[in-house]
C-alpha cells in the first residue's frame, strides 16, 4: 500500500476526527447533563459546561427506590455473560466444520446460512415468540441466552470461518498424523490461535446483549427480571416530568462497562477484524 502524502495524511486525519466527534457527541452531552444540578439543567443549554459538577445524580440514581439498579445490573450481566459464552463457543464449533471439514453440500449450506443475514428480525419475531411461549420460556432468561448456544449467529460464524481458513491446513494434517482427533485439533490447536477472532465475536455479542432492548421487552414481564436498558426505560415512563439529570446519569452508568470492555479489548478486536480476510 503506498504511503500517504502530507496533504492526504492530514485530510484523512481530519476526516477521522470529524467522524469520531460525531459519534462521541451524544455521549459527551449525556455526560455533561449527568453532572449538572436540576436547577442548572433547567436554566442552561445542554451544550453548556456545568458550573458546579456534581456526582449526586449518580448517587441518587443508584439509591433510587423506584429503580433497583443493582438487580438490573445483575440481570444484565447474567444475560450478557451467558450469551457471549454461548456465541463464542458455538460459532467457533460451527465455523470449524465449515472451514476445516469436507462434506457434501458444505458450500451450499454455508450460502444458505449467509442468506439468513438478509432476513429482517421482525420477520421471525412472532414465530420465535410463539415457540418460546409453547416451551414456557416467556418471562425467563432462557429466550435471551439459549439461542446463543445454537450457532452463535450467522455473522459470528462467518467471521470465525474466515479466520480459521487463514490458518494453514498443515497444522491439522500434522496433528492427524500424531493421532489427534477433530476435537483435539479444534480445542488444543486452533482455538489458542484464534484469540483475536474469539475476542471480536465476544465483544460484538456482549455489547449486543448488554444493549438489547427489544428482547427483554418481549420476553420479560416481571420488573425484578428486567435489564438495565428496559429498567431505565420503565423508570422514565413512570415519571410525569422526565428527570433528565437522573436519566442521563443512568444512561452513563449503563454505557460505562461497555466503554471499559472496548478499551481493554480493542487491541484484540481490531486485530480480529483485520486478520479475518487474510489468506
Amino acid at each position: 500500500m503506498p504511503r500517504l502524502g502530507k496533504v492526504e495524511y492530514w485530510l484523512v486525519t481530519l476526516a477521522l476526527l470529524g467522524i469520531s466527534a460525531a459519534f462521541l457527541t451524544p455521549f459527551a452531552v449525556s455526560l455533561i447533563m449527568s453532572v449538572k444540578t436540576p436547577a442548572e439543567l433547567n436554566t442552561t443549554d445542554i451544550w453548556a459546561l456545568p458550573q458546579s459538577p456534581t456526582i449526586a445524580n449518580y448517587q441518587e440514581m443508584l439509591a433510587n427506590p423506584n429503580v433497583d439498579f443493582m438487580q438490573l445490573l445483575q440481570n444484565t450481566i447474567l444475560i450478557a455473560t451467558f450469551s457471549t459464552l454461548g456465541a463464542v463457543v458455538s460459532s467457533a464449533m460451527v465455523a470449524y466444520a465449515f472451514a476445516r471439514l469436507k462434506f457434501i453440500g458444505r458450500d451450499k449450506l454455508f450460502i444458505i446460512l449467509l442468506s439468513t443475514m438478509m432476513l429482517p428480525g421482525v420477520v421471525t419475531m412472532i414465530p420465535t415468540y410463539v415457540i418460546f411461549k409453547h416451551l414456557h420460556w416467556v418471562n425467563t432468561f432462557l429466550p435471551l441466552t439459549v439461542p446463543a448456544f445454537l450457532g452463535g449467529g450467522a455473522f459470528n460464524i462467518f467471521l470465525m470461518r474466515q479466520f480459521l481458513k487463514s490458518i494453514p491446513m498443515d497444522l491439522d494434517e500434522a496433528a492427524k498424523l500424531d493421532g489427534a482427533s477433530h476435537w483435539l485439533i479444534f480445542w488444543r490447536i486452533l482455538m489458542p490461535l484464534s484469540g483475536p477472532a474469539l475476542a471480536t465475536v465476544g465483544v460484538f455479542t456482549f455489547i449486543g446483549a448488554w444493549r438489547d432492548f427489544l428482547g427483554p421487552l418481549l420476553y420479560l414481564n416481571d420488573v425484578e427480571k428486567q435489564t438495565l436498558e428496559l429498567g431505565l426505560n420503565t423508570y422514565t415512563s413512570m415519571q410525569t416530568t422526565a428527570p433528565w439529570h437522573l436519566i442521563m446519569a443512568g444512561s452513563v452508568l449503563v454505557m460505562l462497562p461497555l466503554i471499559v470492555i472496548f478499551i481493554f479489548g480493542q487491541r484484540y478486536f481490531v486485530k480480529g477484524i483485520t486478520m479475518t480476510g487474510i489468506k
